[in-house]
């Protein structure tokens, strides 16, 4: 994703959900304690218009005076003195109006009303209807001043808590702008540097860890390049100085068509060792590149190791060495790629084993369809455990004086690792007391076909 079609930055996604949960949460606060307080009015309401109906009737049924008594006409004037929301009526059975509250009062707003019978025998031989009224307009304004509180104080907490929290992650995320202003510092000429963690939460540290390990990964690889770079220059400039110092000598004066021939001939050795190089280097660019073997069916991989052996047979004979293959198995594998893992090892082998000893290619299945191993053991020289893991690195030898350098260019046992890699398995080698074995493991059928 590009710069300008990036996500929000992280605080403020943080300031704006915090800010989202604590309106909704303050909101629902807000909501139960408006219901809480409404609730209580109302009941308080009701309790008043219960109490005020049964004062009316024990004024009325005790009574034993007439309505048009002064006295009981003060007592319920008296009764609704002080309380200007509450307003009383009262009707005779046919329904003339016989009572209404003094001075007549006019409820503004809501009102709750009250209706209920007296029995009054000194007034009349039925029941009398009363009419208690009560305004609701106090409490009404008091809801809505509390809902206008309440509301204010919800935004106003949420807008308080976004503006906390932005602060704090802003606090928060101090120490991954000091991770990304010492990533900023780093170059390919700094690739020895590593993050400091030191002062960095527990959170980022497993982050940190895997990041250095990936700069040490690498540092690692930017060295093998040189190293690869430098060792490419050096295996070319030897047959590219014979070369040109041989065709230089050539033209100096007049030559014999025979000597001619003969400094084509020298000159076509050395081009066909660096034809070679090239070639092994296209090769290991493919397989770096994902190419895979193609496999076949190979029903005797000792028949196939027997046919390097007898190609190498001329050189074994020369240096006095003989050699055995032990065990079989079959599987899917590309014959081709097999064979020229098998001559690299077994050229290896005879390289640098003791004179008059034997070789052995031995073959070795945990059954079928599983891994299988072909090694190449010779006696002689042993390997230090340092050279070990590199000595299927391009170009690496074990020998810095790079003894046969004229005949070996260094890309054998990487060629065997490349292979084994394009079969699915890995290379693997062993030296203690003077036995050297190395060879590949493979999976008898590839687990990506």
């Amino acid at each position: 994703m590009r710069a300008g079609l990036s996500a929000p930055a992280l605080r403020q996604r943080l300031s704006r959900w915090l800010a989202l949960q604590t309106l909704i949460g303050l909101g629902l606060v807000c909501s139960a304690v408006y219901l809480v307080t409404a609730t209580t009015l109302s009941n308080r309401q009701n309790e008043t218009l219960d109490q005020k109906a049964a004062m009316v009737q024990h004024l009325l049924s005790e009574g034993r005076a007439q309505l048009d008594d002064p006295g009981l006409q003060h007592q319920l004037n008296d009764f609704l003195a002080g309380h200007e929301e509450l307003t009383l009526k009262l009707q005779s059975p046919g329904g003339q109006s016989i009572y209404a509250s003094s001075p007549p009062r006019a409820l503004v707003g809501a009102v709750k009303q009250r209706h209920f019978e007296v029995l009054a025998t000194s007034i009349a031989s039925e029941p009398l209807r009363a009419e208690l009224s009560l305004g609701t307009q106090a409490d009404d304004a008091l809801l809505r001043q509390l809902a206008l509180t309440l509301a204010a104080a919800a935004i106003i907490g949420a807008a308080a808590v976004s503006l906390g929290c932005y602060y704090l992650v802003s606090l928060g995320l101090a120490p991954l702008r000091q991770l990304v202003e010492q990533t900023r510092l780093l170059s390919a000429s700094q690739l020895d540097k590593r993050l400091d963690g030191s002062a960095q939460p527990r959170e980022l540290q497993a982050l940190i860890e895997q990041f250095n390990a990936l700069l040490e990964r690498l540092d690692q690889t930017y060295h093998r390049m040189e190293g690869f770079n430098a060792d490419v220059a050096h295996e070319l400039n030897t047959p590219l100085a014979t070369l040109i110092s041989s065709s230089e000598l050539a033209l100096r004066k007049s030559r014999s068509v025979e000597e001619l021939r003969e400094v084509l001939a020298a000159n076509l050795d050395d081009l066909q060792r660096i034809a070679g190089i090239v070639k092994d280097m296209l090769f290991l660019s493919q397989a770096d590149r994902g190419a895979s073997a193609r496999r076949t069916p190979v029903h005797s991989l000792a028949a196939l190791a027997s046919d390097v052996v007898e190609f190498h047979e001329a050189a074994m004979q020369e240096a006095s060495l003989i050699a055995e293959v032990i065990g079989d198995a079959s599987g899917l594998f590309d014959a081709g790629l097999l064979r020229r893992a098998l001559s690299n090892l077994l050229g290896n082998a005879t390289r640098y084993a003791k004179p008059g000893s034997a070789m052995r290619i031995e073959i070795e299945s945990d059954g079928p369809g599983h891994v299988i191993k072909i090694a190449v053991v010779n006696q002689g020289d042993g390997i230090a455990a340092a050279h070990l893991p590199r000595l299927f690195d391009r170009f690496y030898r074990a020998d810095p004086a790079r003894a046969n350098a004229d005949l070996n260019h260094g890309l054998g046992l990487s060629i065997v690792a490349a292979i084994s890699r394009m079969h699915g398995g890995e290379p693997f080698a062993d030296s203690k007391d003077g036995v050297t074995r190395i060879g590949i493991s493979l999976p008898a059928k590839s687990p990506h076909p």
